[in-house]
């Protein structure tokens, strides 16, 4: 479906948004400065392009033309993501986050988010993003061996990860760390080492993730030649566990499946925009967004994805003012799916009403709960740690 015209009367966008539901902002940035080899984001390796300053623009024109279509919103995040946003010359990171602040005015403080490399190039500049509005810093360590860096195509070693670490929560109010487990060869107690040595750097929230094989990646070939060899079944169990263990045990709560916080103050605002079935903005090449427009399908809610490549995006964005690719009306099924899936993965849950549209079978629900699988309680349903070690089967079973 092609994307509509933005609309031309935008006077109620400076509104104070008193009452106005909620809104995150996600902007891609996709230059690396090396693609690794686990990674099928939309990424593109960061020679210099003379663009990258066109796309900046283009960003805040698509931001511009979206506020346009969904009216006072009260702002909550900004997140710069990637790809490699540290990248980026920080004044067009102050230029994108004035922006988002301009075009949907917050009654409350907003958190803005930039995902970072562990190099000493990049820590660099940690000062001026701090200065651009950026408070929160998601550090990409991956990991804290360097043998393991260097096969999961890191332009960094440990040490170098350490002193970005000890740079950033000097830096920023708040620093999150991003590391992979389920690597070739790792044991639990080698893991369980890794994580208390990323608390130790300062990080309050911790994002462990389990290396997945993705389709078409340079880890999939090698896989499919068996030059690579993930740890099976059992043993991957085995480091999920340990990750629990280890950050309950050092004051963390998996507030989400793959997300641990020192409290609730620590948690990602912006994460839990995705996770509660909020609105967010998506822009930047190949960017997803989940806006309610008011069209008549599921309440108007409505699936964007921006033109992934940096060159048609930005043709989109100079020829109709939006750099959407496609936008999808969701059905109020699909809407209630997401839900579901979305909800599952954290403490939270998700509220029964929300998923009227599937339905849920009734019966189905109470053999899970007999299983120790989910709970129920004061109209929401939520997976219990048992249930979210297999979570993906539990929401096909529910969604069935």
């Amino acid at each position: 479906m092609s994307p509509p015209a933005p609309a031309q009367d935008a006077a109620s966008r400076g509104a104070r948004p008193t009452g106005a539901p909620p809104l995150g902002v996600y902007v891609h940035w996709p230059y690396c400065a090396r693609i690794c080899p686990y990674c099928d984001f939309n990424v593109v390796r960061d020679r210099g392009q003379p663009e990258q300053a066109a796309l900046a623009q283009a960003i805040v024109r698509d931001l511009e033309a979206q506020a346009a279509l969904t009216g006072p919103r009260r702002l909550v995040s900004v997140f710069l993501g990637g790809g490699t946003p540290s990248l980026m010359d920080p004044a067009w990171a102050a230029e994108i986050v004035d922006a988002a602040r301009r075009l949907w005015p917050a009654d409350g403080p907003v958190e803005v988010t930039l995902e970072a490399n562990p190099t000493d190039a990049e820590a660099g500049r940690y000062a001026a993003f701090a200065q651009a509005g950026v408070q929160r810093l998601s550090l990409g360590v991956q990991a804290l061996d360097d043998d393991a860096l260097r096969l999961l195509g890191r332009n960094h070693d440990a040490a170098e990860a350490r002193r970005a670490a000890e740079a950033a929560a000097s830096a920023f109010p708040r620093l999150s760390i991003d590391l992979i487990y389920a690597r070739p060869s790792q044991t639990p107690a080698a893991w369980a080492a890794e994580l208390a040595q990323a608390v130790a750097w300062g990080a309050e929230h911790v994002s462990p993730y389990q290396l997945t094989i993705e389709p078409g990646t340079a880890f999939d070939r090698l896989v499919g030649r068996g030059r690579l060899v993930p740890p099976d079944q059992d043993l991957a169990a085995a480091l999920y566990e340990t990750t629990q263990e280890t950050l309950e045990a050092a004051g963390f709560e998996a507030y989400e499946v793959s997300n641990h916080a020192r409290g609730p103050a620590a948690r990602s605002r912006h994460n839990l925009v995705y996770w509660r079935g909020q609105d967010y903005v998506g822009a930047g090449p190949g960017a997803h967004g989940r806006l309610t427009l008011g069209a008549p399908a599921a309440g108007g809610r409505a699936a964007t994805y921006a033109e992934p490549k940096v060159a048609d995006y930005i043709r989109a964005v100079e020829r109709t003012g939006l750099g959407w690719r496609d936008r999808e009306d969701l059905t109020p099924r699909e809407a209630a799916l997401e839900r579901l899936l979305m909800g599952l993965r954290t403490v939270e849950g998700v509220g029964l009403d929300e998923l009227a549209a599937l339905p849920v079978d009734p019966a189905r629900l109470t053999d899970l709960q007999a299983l120790g699988l989910v709970a129920v309680a004061d109209g929401r349903l939520t997976a219990t740690m048992p249930g979210r070690a297999v979570l993906d089967r539990l929401t096909a079973e529910l969604a069935a």
